[in-house]
This record gives structure tokens, sequence and C-alpha cells, in this order.
């Protein structure tokens, strides 16, 4: 799948929770809720790294929960270029590559 296409999932599936829990998905609704899950990722890392405890986590579920989160912020990443119009791809292309 193509960023692209990614970016239109998440969008679909974002719309579908909005209209499910009746939220506005304001801009800053969209950067409140991207900081809300770099909090869960944050956690999760902090677990996976021995620097937390694991609230009886396995190893693997913390693998599981740590992949999660990052995907979590990673499409939340992908929402929020959407809301300003930003080529996410193209920026980090000329700022990474």
């Amino acid at each position: 799948m193509e960023l692209r296409e990614l970016s239109d999932a998440v969008e679909t599936r974002s719309e579908s929770y909005a209209r499910h829990f009746k939220i506005e998905r304001t801009p800053d609704w969209l950067m409140l809720k991207l900081n809300e899950e770099v909090g869960e990722l944050t956690r999760a890392y902090l677990m996976r790294s021995g620097q937390s405890r694991d609230h009886g986590l396995d190893a693997a579920d913390v693998d599981d929960l740590l992949g999660e989160e990052m995907a979590d912020v990673f499409a939340h990443i992908l929402l929020l270029a959407r809301q300003y119009d930003v080529d996410i791809e193209a920026e980090v292309k000329k700022k990474w590559l």
C-alpha cells in the first residue's frame, strides 16, 4: 500500500471513529489526540525498556503494545498532515533524505 492510500484509509477510519463517538475532529482535537498517543507510546516505551512496571504484561505483549502505539502516533501524524495539506512523504524526503 502506498502512503497516500494508507493516509486515505486512516482518514476513513478516523471519520468513522468521530461519527461513532460524536467527536468534532478540529485541528485542536487532532493535535491533542496526537499528544495523547505520544504519551501512550512513551508509556509503552518505558515498559519495554524496563523503566516502568509491566502492568502484568509479558515481554511479547509489551512488544506488541509498543508497535501498536507507534502505529497510533504514525496514523495521527498522517491525519494532521492531511488537515494542513502537507505532503508528508515529500517533507520527509526534503528534510531527511
